[in-house]
């Protein structure tokens, strides 16, 4: 889900860059060092929309670099369990497959085992089986519906796992409306 926030960030800048474009040149290195990255609490900075203050700076002492406080908005991206998102397919193999939605990597498994429940979870539908060859898929038992690398497809998070700078997804097609939205092997 995407979300526009207020963020704050102290930057630091070279005494070079003083003089009349000094603004001018924090937003570019600002929008230079966050825009891509992703923080676990945030999520994914897309973009930065606008600055709203920048504070007095500070010199560092025995550097001659400034230091100053810049606060800004940004559009973020953050994916939560329960949402329904559409992404590409990456890779597949055995155990299922990749896809990427904007900046998430998604996962989804051919099964996951919950050793401590005593079930297995299938989060491909059971009507499909991995074919392997030059290029692998999952093909449905009539050949119908094919997933493979550069599917679009349509899958809803199960799981998040949030490091420092990555955010880890798990998801599954095994759920209504869920699957393949388009494949590369069909031409319209």
């Amino acid at each position: 889900m995407f979300f526009h926030i207020v963020l704050e960030r102290n930057m630091q800048l070279h005494p070079r860059h003083f003089g009349r474009d000094l603004r001018e040149k924090l937003v570019s290195k600002l929008m230079k060092d966050v825009e891509g990255t992703c923080s676990g609490r945030h999520g994914f900075v897309v973009a930065i929309t606008g600055i709203e203050n920048v504070g007095k700076g500070l010199i560092r002492d025995g550097t001659g670099f400034v230091t100053f406080p810049v606060k800004y908005q940004c559009v973020v991206f953050r994916p939560f369990k329960g949402e329904i998102l559409e992404a590409v397919v990456t890779m597949v193999n055995k155990m299922g497959f990749f896809a990427e939605a904007g900046p998430v990597q998604i996962f989804v498994s051919n099964h996951v085992s919950f050793r401590l429940l005593k079930f297995h979870l299938l989060l491909i539908p059971d009507d499909m089986e991995f074919q392997s060859g030059d290029m692998p898929n999952y093909t449905t038992s009539d050949g119908s519906v094919k997933i493979q690398k550069d599917s679009e497809v349509r899958l809803k998070i199960i799981g998040t796992r949030v490091d420092a700078t990555e955010i880890f997804c798990i998801g599954t097609i095994k759920d209504d409306f869920l699957g393949v939205i388009s494949d590369p092997g069909t031409t319209s």
